[in-house]
This record gives structure tokens, sequence and C-alpha cells, in this order.
């Protein structure tokens, strides 16, 4: 995995870097005269300069320049810096270069730009990652760009930059690999690979009746698949411990649905192209152990379950109606087949709820691209649903205000009473609803009753602000933020919440 690594630039005419990308809202006043000078001159004959990305050639040197737009409106965000930065690297790339270096010459007193520089790295990165298929395929010098050289960082920055970086390149890997090539046991393998020598423990179940034991919903979501060996599930299990004091445990559980056809309710008109990318949860949760791993960060401890299956069309699949009782033993009455991934991830949660109770300061998290409705309701917006303790520690709202700061937006959603009385039993066959039989975008609270859900297979909603141990939680659903423009089958990865996560928990 080589992803364009990120250095200090030293002076703006070192002779390291091949392009000099400036990106900004206003070209006419640079403290570098020379610069200043040609940029001026060209402004006078070229109208698109402030306007769309241009390329000028300044003593014999590449220099790009990458407008941002406004910056000063309410509604504006530091996305002007990253989108900027997306086309300008590709401009760079059309031009020749191999090593281009960012510069941002204005610095905003704006709070909102803060992490201005990082964030456009970050957006050059998103434009610059290509397929892990392309890759095998055509080599890793399918991309010529090695190296990105930052004006203004310094070494801690770059350092946590290019953790980042790494962890968002693995993320879309798993994320954007077709559904055999990332298979459960392959996407397991690819774990295994990314950690290897690092200080994160990975284990990796792959006992089928370990699984159908353990964990009967995810199994009851696999069964299907059993008929195909390549398609059998994985539980993988990853944990980071700092060295030192842990003053804080974070607890994730992520959604790997390698392929979802919907099982019996099967996905039909065209729905199923790209639900190869139904694992986004999966990889957003193990890239962000991967920044984890390379940046190390003190006195946080992280632990990560993924439940990688295939939810499979076939004579053994699972049907609406059917009753699966829950490791928790709570009885499922199945609404729809095509609401899996609560049921692949329940049992896993209940697991970690079980491992919080002796967890110091524990968060837990579930991350899914879960629900239309997410991606109705908060367009590119991932959606975070908490339950009672995290919203008292404002969990949610801290980790969506660093969202703003590295273009990794949130909205905060609440759990609410009608949520658990849309799940409540219908009879006495059974405790809980996994879904109603409607499309989520055209339920009312579609991608915030998921969660109500979650918190009962869980056992979490007896660890809520009244109980005796409180646990924060919260779901973070990515189905309208995990790929680019909302286009599931031909849309690059985000990685999303990965910079969220990191911003707030490692810097």
């Amino acid at each position: 995995m080589a992803y364009p690594h990120a250095v200090v630039a030293p002076q703006l005419d070192n002779a390291k870097h091949d392009a000099l990308i400036i990106i900004a809202d206003d070209f006419s006043e640079l403290d570098d005269p020379n610069l200043s000078k040609a940029i001026k001159a060209q402004m006078a004959v070229d109208a698109r300069i402030g306007k769309q990305v241009t390329l000028l050639v300044v003593d014999s040197k590449r220099v790009i320049l990458a407008p941002t737009g406004p910056l000063n409106r309410d509604y504006d965000d530091v996305r002007r810096y990253f989108d900027a930065a997306k086309l300008a690297i590709n401009e760079a790339k059309a031009s020749g270069s191999k090593k281009p270096a960012i510069f941002l010459p204005q610095a905003s007193q704006d709070s909102r730009y803060q992490y201005a520089l990082e964030v456009a790295y970050l957006g050059a990165c998103q434009a610059l990652w290509q397929p892990l298929e392309a890759r095998e395929h055509h080599g890793e010098g399918i991309e010529p760009i090695t190296q990105i050289a930052l004006f203004g960082a310094t070494e801690e920055t770059i350092k946590a930059v290019n953790a980042i970086a790494a962890g968002q390149y693995a993320a879309r890997d798993l994320c954007g690999t077709e559904p055999e090539r990332m298979a459960p046991p392959r996407f397991a393998d690819y774990c295994v690979d990314l950690f290897k020598d690092s200080n994160v423990n990975v284990e990796v179940i792959s006992d089928i009746a370990a699984i159908d034991k353990d964990y009967p919903m995810m199994s009851t979501v696999a069964r299907a698949s059993y008929a195909v060996e390549r398609h059998h599930p994985r539980v993988v299990k990853l944990e980071y411990t700092p060295e030192g004091e842990v003053t804080r445990t974070l607890m994730f559980v992520g959604k790997g649905l390698v392929y979802d056809t919907g099982g019996a309710d099967l996905k039909v008109g065209g729905y199923m192209a790209g639900m190869s990318r139904d694992k986004g949860g999966a990889a957003s949760v193990a890239g962000f152990m991967k920044s984890v791993a390379d940046f190390q960060p003190k006195g946080v401890k992280v632990i990560a379950f993924l439940a990688v299956v295939r939810n499979s069309i076939g004579s053994d699949c699972f049907v609406p109606d059917e009753i699966i009782t829950s490791r928790e033993g709570v009885r499922v009455r199945i609404g729809n087949t095509d609401a899996e991934g609560r049921l692949a991830m329940g049992d896993l949660l209940s697991e970690m709820k079980d491992l919080a109770k002796n967890e110091v300061n524990p968060e837990l998290f579930t991350v899914a691209t879960l629900t239309g409705h997410a991606a109705r309701a908060m367009g590119p917006y991932s959606a975070y649903v908490e339950n009672g303790p995290a919203r008292l520690a404002n969990v949610s709202r801290k980790l969506a205000d660093c969202g703003d700061l590295w273009a990794d937006g949130a909205e905060v959603s609440r759990s609410r009473r009608e949520d658990y009385d849309f799940v409540k039993p219908r009879t006495l066959a059974d405790d809980v609803l996994s879904s109603n039989n409607a499309a989520s975008a055209v339920t009312a609270r579609g991608h915030q009753f998921p969660m109500a859900f979650l918190a009962i297979v869980g056992g979490l909603d007896k660890h809520g602000s009244e109980s005796a141990h409180p646990i924060p939680y919260i779901h973070m659903d990515i189905a309208g933020s995990g790929v680019e423009g909302g286009d599931w089958q031909h849309g690059k990865p985000t990685a999303a919440g990965l910079s969220s996560l990191f911003a707030r928990y490692c810097l």
C-alpha cells in the first residue's frame, strides 16, 4: 500500500518538489515577490485565474493556482481546501509532476480553517487513491505521485497526517474492492497483513461452529454463504494497547458486509449494484486502527470487532418472520432480510459491552453503512445517533465538531422513545423486531430506530444514564458519507469518520 507520503517543505524554491500548488481565495497579493509578479502578469491576460485551477510556468517550474472560492460566509467550511486540493493534484499529475508541494499563502485567523493545510493534503490523497484491483493489475506505479511536500508543516503535523493517510488508504482498499477479491477470508487476510509487525494484535475467527454458537445473528446472515467456502464469514478482532497508563478506551464494532444481495428480500431494479461497498463501516474502523498503529497515541486503548460476512441468496437463506435468539438471549423477529447489518453487528456489540464493564472510561461505537434514510436525511454527512450517557458527555457533538475542522462532517441525532416503540415485540413469541418491511428511506426515523435495536440486542439498554453502570454508546451511520457523491457503484470510498476519530482522540 503506497500512499503519497507527506514531508516538510523547507522553502518555496526548493528543488526537491517539481510543482508548487498554491491554494487560496485570492492570488493577487503573495509575500514572495517573484511569484506575485508572475501571477499578476498572468492575471492580466488570463481571466480564469481565481476562478478555476490554472497551470502556470514560473522560472521553468510548474505553479498551479487552486482557488477555494469564498471562505467568509457562515456556511463555508474547510472542505473548500479539500476540494481545491483534489482538483489541483489532478492537474499536477496531468502535467507530469511526481513530487508536488502544497502552499497555503494566507493563514486564516478563522478557526474553521486551522487545519486547512492538513485537510488539503488529505484531499490530494483522496484524489490520488487508485483501486486495489487496479494497483495489483498495473503495479503500484499506476500512481506516479509518491510524495507531497507541505509548506509550514511541523514534523508532528507530518507524522499525524501520514498516519491518517495510511489509515484512509487501507479503509478505501477494504471498502472499495470487489466482492470476490475482498470476500470475507481475503478481507481478514488484508487485515492480518496490514498489522503485521505492528503493535496491534489481530485475531481472526474462521470456525463456522464457533460463529454459529457465539454470534447467532451474524450466523443467520451468513447462513446462505456456507455453501461456498470462499464466502465463509470471518470475525476480525483488533486491539491496540498504548504504553503507560490507559485513560480512555475506544471500542468499535464495524459492519463488514462484503456483499449484500438483500437476501430473501432481494435488491431489485438495479439497487444491488455497489453493494460490495456495504463493508464501509468495518473498513473505516480497520483504517482508524491503522492510523492508531502508526501514530501510537498515549493513553488511548482501542478495541475493534469486525463482522465480515456476505448476505447471499440461496436455498438456506434466512427469511422474514424467523425468530433468532441472540447472544444476549433476546428473541429477534426478522422483519426484513435486507436489514442485515444490525444483525451482523448485534452479537459482537453484546460481547463488546461485556468487555466494556472492565475497561477504563469506555466509549462504544457501531460504524456502518446502515440505512438509505441516513443518506436521504443527512445528504453527504455521517449520522451519529447516541444514547443517554453519550449525550450527557457530549461525545457525538465533540466528534462532529472535530469533523467540521477536518472535512469529515456529521450530523448528530438523538435516540427517542419512538425508536424503541418502533422495534417493540408484537407478540409474546419474540422480544424485539429487527425492522419494518419498507425501505428505510421512506420510514420515519429510519436511521434512528436501528440504534434502539442495536442497544437492545447488545444489552446496552441496561446501561443507560439511570443505570448503576452507564456506558456511552454512539451509532455512526455512514451510508451517506461513505463514498463520493453518493455513488455506491463508482464513487471513491471516503473512509468516513476516520479523521474525526483521529482528531478527537489521538491529537
